[in-house]
This record gives structure tokens, sequence and C-alpha cells, in this order.
């Protein structure tokens, strides 16, 4: 199995504006980085324009709401990617760019290999995730730190680390 994650998030202004400027203009050189990491595996493109990233994929019409949909070959090759790298310095200026959104907006869960999930599945993964709390349908980053011995998993039960019991 590999990972799946989707993240969204909604623009403090369109990506045209000056306000967003500076992490319109980073998209790219992140995404790049993203590719190159081991254990990436697939990202959900938009146009394919510069500096565009993926934000021209809307959720629910909004142009200001961006995605962000890919898929690791396991939780720590993308936990490497997003804490150790360029892309931390980003995420901790999110508040910079992005409204606070009052509800979950980041979601996880295992996908057999060679599948590339679409935008409706992850989002439906994401909904899921709020109705149900961490399952192993979808999940977040506390639920692989969390001590899973009660669960039933075998792999866990295996003595394996829940993160390496959820992307094999």
């Amino acid at each position: 199995m590999h990972l799946a994650e989707l993240n969204i998030g909604r623009l403090l202004a369109d990506t045209d504006d000056p306000r967003v400027a500076d992490f319109m203009a980073n998209l790219d050189r992140v995404n790049r980085l993203a590719k190159r990491m081991p254990g990436f595996v697939w990202m959900m493109e938009g146009s394919g324009e510069p500096g565009r990233g993926n934000t021209d994929v809307k959720i629910g019409g909004d142009p200001r709401f961006v995605s962000n949909l890919s898929v690791w070959a396991d939780a720590e090759s993308l936990g490497t990617f997003v804490w150790k790298t360029l892309h931390k310095q980003f995420f901790d200026r999110r508040a910079e760019w992005f409204e606070v959104l009052g509800t979950q907006h980041f979601v996880m869960w295992g996908v057999p290999e060679g599948h590339r999930p679409t935008l409706a599945e992850a989002l439906d993964r994401l909904e899921y995730n709020k109705a149900h709390g961490d399952s192993d349908h979808a999940f977040g980053w506390g639920w692989l730190r969390a001590d899973k011995s009660d669960k039933t998993d075998k792999s866990v039960d295996a003595g394996k680390s829940p993160a390496a019991a959820v992307t094999e």
C-alpha cells in the first residue's frame, strides 16, 4: 500500500493578488522538490502553467480554495518532505496566505500501489474523517503517532510502528 494525502486551504486573496504573490511564486519550487524526494509517487497537477501549481483545480467552484493531493510510498517519506525540507518554511508562513479554516482540512489514507485518487475521492475521505474521526479509512498525523496497541491491525500487533502498519 501507498499513502495518499489531501491538504486544502482557502487563500486570503485571489491567486493574482500581491498578498499571496510569494506563495504563488514558490509553488513550482516546492512542487519540484516534492517530486525529487525519495518516496514521492504522484501529485495531482493543474493546468501546467508555470507558477500555478494545481491552483486551477477548484473546490466547489471557489477560485480561492486550493488543494494538494499526492501519493507517497509511506508516511515517513511524506513526513520528511513536510517537516524536514524547504516545505516547512512555507508551512510555517501559511497564516500569511491562507484563511484559518474552522474545520479539518488535511487527511491521509492508504491506497493500492498504482492508484491515483481523484479530488472527489479525496474530499470524500476528508468528509469521512470529519464525521467519524481518525480510523484506517481516513486519518491525520496524530493517529499515525498515537499508540495503536488497542487496534486490531495485525501489523501493529506484530510490533511494527503505526506508520509502517498503515503504509505497507
